[in-house]
């Protein structure tokens, strides 16, 4: 199996508290891998740890078969927690700003807004815009530097069906564009529809990953494994 993303035996401690207690996971190139549990199992700590928001107390990243390094952050994109945005600025302005910034050329402009499905906003305020095309827009800016990962945490929180459905099949066309996906999220259903392998954490562990198996009641699985973890009784 060729993995693009490699954990081994990654740490996360809070004074004394492991927020992630030796993780090891393994996200196949151009796959999307959906990293699933209940809130506060310590998912966004591993996702921060790999996007070099954070420092792991313990254990290495692999990227492209390598030690993670500095350099290597030009290619993971990501949207974690809010979308980046100013909301003063048109959908095409925002990504001028980082354009700027990161010394890429204008025509990546209009390529992240036609993949964003943002090319109609014209003159529009980001301010004004739905929560969903806020996430499309932060979507856009994540993928500015054509990024071979992408992280996305919790992208669907405050959308309405619409625009969770949206999101699902911008996200599902990256594989096919050479961009493997790690999407966090404590909805079953929303990983069951749109990833190939998953994961489950809980307190801060790693109990579970596996390619995804359609035939598998996801649920009934997630649920006996945070029950086995006395996350909840019954």
């Amino acid at each position: 199996m060729n993995y693009l993303l490699e954990t081994n035996e990654l740490c996360k401690e809070f004074k004394k508290q492991k927020a992630n207690n030796s993780i090891s996971i393994k996200v196949p190139r151009n796959s999307i891998y959906g990293l699933l549990g209940p809130n506060g199992a310590g998912k966004s700590t591993l996702l921060k740890m790999i996007t070099g928001m954070m420092k792991p107390t313990e254990g290495e990243i692999l990227f492209d078969g390598n030690q993670l390094e500095r350099k290597d952050l030009a290619f993971i994109g990501s949207l974690i927690e809010n979308a980046p945005i100013y909301e003063n600025l048109t959908a095409k302005e925002n990504l001028k700003v980082r354009t700027l910034m990161y010394g890429l050329p204008d025509s990546r402009i209009d390529e992240v807004l036609e993949i964003a499905c943002l090319t109609n906003t014209g003159k529009k305020r980001a301010g004004n815009f739905s929560m969903g095309m806020k996430q499309r827009l932060g979507i856009a800016i994540a993928l500015l530097n054509n990024p071979k990962l992408l992280i996305l945490d919790e992208p669907t929180n405050g959308l309405d069906p619409i625009g969770i459905n949206d999101l699902r099949e911008l996200i599902r066309s990256f594989p096919k564009k050479g961009i493997t996906v790690i999407i966090s999220s404590h909805i079953l259903s929303e990983i069951e529809q749109i990833a190939d392998y998953i994961g489950i954490m809980v307190n801060g562990k790693l109990l579970y990953q596996k390619e995804i198996n359609k035939s598998e009641n996801l649920e009934a699985l997630f649920m006996d494994i945070v029950r086995k973890e006395g996350v909840i009784h019954g």
